[in-house]
């Protein structure tokens, strides 16, 4: 069956300024598993690390964890696979606020919004970036306050860490530069496969 309906969100990096945010249309029928892989490649994230989802489940009053179920990282019987969850399941327009957590060492937070609900339109291939600002942090950088001081550092060529920084950003770093139009999206089954297919 054709797809009728796509959902826009706002994704919004927190605990960075000035902000950096991206907007998306993804297609309604979306798990959290896809919606991660949508979010990672909007913000220019390289899926390298853990992720989890946190929401409020209206039905159950109480907050669910969603991402990739691993013992070994976390400890928590109720951390439910994304793969197997729609985000229609959760979202209403009372219930529209999402938290992402990527990396959980640099412990990046993201708050995403579900902004409205679009009729399709056959002439766009979903999922699509329509706006945003500002470059995505780069990977391992010590979360926000790591990044604060990259920027620091790399702008100012007295800083003690300016040739530290400048040999471990491999090429130009623009931290003010987004394009909406340049983002590729994965596909998540694909992407899936990788991370899974062998288990």
């Amino acid at each position: 069956m054709k797809q009728t309906q796509a959902f826009q969100f706002k994704i919004v990096l927190n605990h960075v300024r000035p902000s950096i945010w991206r907007r998306i249309v993804v297609p309604s029928d979306y798990t959290f598993w896809d919606l991660h892989v949508a979010i990672q490649d909007a913000m220019g994230w390289q899926d390298c690390h853990i992720h989890e989802f946190r929401i409020d489940d209206p039905r159950i009053e109480s907050q669910l964890s969603i991402g990739i179920p691993d013992e070994d990282i976390v400890d928590d019987p109720q951390f439910l696979a994304s793969w197997e969850i729609a985000v229609a399941e959760l979202l209403s327009p009372a219930n529209s606020k999402l938290l992402y957590i990527y990396d959980f060492g640099d412990w990046w937070e993201h708050t995403v919004t579900f902004e409205e609900l679009h009729n399709s339109q056959s002439s766009i291939t979903y999922p699509v970036c329509v706006a945003g600002e500002r470059a995505c942090p780069p990977e391992n950088s010590g979360g926000p306050h790591g990044y604060q001081l990259l920027i620091e550092a790399m702008e100012d060529p007295n800083h003690e860490s300016h040739g530290q920084y400048r040999e471990w950003i491999v090429g130009e770093f623009d931290a003010e530069k987004f394009d909406p139009a340049a983002v590729e999206f994965d596909d998540p089954v694909a992407r899936w496969n990788l991370a899974f297919g062998d288990k």
